[in-house]
């Protein structure tokens, strides 16, 4: 099972749509040995939704990586290498690492997740391009990351044609923080809804690492008071432990 930002004691898993479609997602493209993109914001839970639906199929095999800002081709092929055979050798060169790859992507279907994936420039997303295309691999190859993989993806038409499933991630609308917000923590149980409102307004911003952030920090001011009730002073406590009052985040 995932983990919640925070490692939140007390957070429920939130169903949303986007949420509802990665779990198709991830499917789809593991048994069509297809390419896929989940992208959006930092902190609308991406990898979460990801890392949930992979724990509902243990039978799949799967490998996560992920590389740092700015990533050359040759640290692309060694990493996702070294993340595949756990076997470190970073003196191999760029083309050696990619033969040893398509042998180990060789076989048995599996699914490979590159999170972060904004961090790679054209040429890198190309290079791993390559290895799902060759004729010998069998994997699924899902990219996740903030928006700008998908403006990488979208300006180069044959990688976009690729996409076999796309899931966007957007801030929740006000609707959903009413809708959703109560079944993902107690403390929102029974709330006035202007105040979530203004919580999300003020602070959240439709996040969900915001609202976990949020929610941790309540809950520790909560035990401290009796009744034990989020109200508006609570809020703007909360908020004034970010650095001052409304629009903290």
């Amino acid at each position: 099972m995932a983990r919640h930002f925070l490692d939140l004691t007390g957070a429920q898993t939130v169903a949303t749509e986007a949420f509802k479609l990665t779990r198709r997602a991830v499917a789809d493209v593991y048994e069509a040995g297809a390419m896929g993109v989940i992208h959006g914001e930092a902190g609308l839970g991406k990898t979460f939704a990801v890392e949930e639906a992979l724990a509902g199929w243990p039978e799949m095999g799967s490998s996560w990586a992920a590389f740092p800002s700015q990533p050359t081709m040759r640290l692309v092929t060694t990493t996702l290498l070294e993340v595949l055979t756990r076997m470190p050798d970073s003196e191999r060169d760029r083309f050696y690492a990619t033969r040893l790859l398509i042998e180990e992507l060789t076989g048995r279907p599996r699914l490979v997740v590159v999170d972060e994936a904004q961090r790679l420039n054209r040429e890198c997303i190309e290079c791993l391009r390559h290895l799902h295309d060759n004729p010998a691999t069998t994997f699924g190859l899902l990219l996740v990351g903030g928006d700008g993989c998908w403006e990488v993806l979208s300006r180069e038409p044959m990688l976009r044609s690729r996409i076999y499933r796309r899931v966007t991630f957007r801030p929740l609308s006000s609707q959903e923080v009413l809708d959703l917000l109560p079944s993902y923590h107690r403390i929102y149980q029974n709330v006035d809804p202007e105040l979530l409102l203004f919580i999300d307004d003020n602070f959240a911003h439709g996040n969900f690492r915001n609202w976990a952030s949020f929610t941790r920090s309540a809950v520790d001011l909560l035990r401290r008071r009796r009744p034990r009730v989020l109200d508006e002073a609570v809020a703007r406590n909360v908020f004034g432990l970010y650095g001052g009052g409304a629009n903290a985040c």
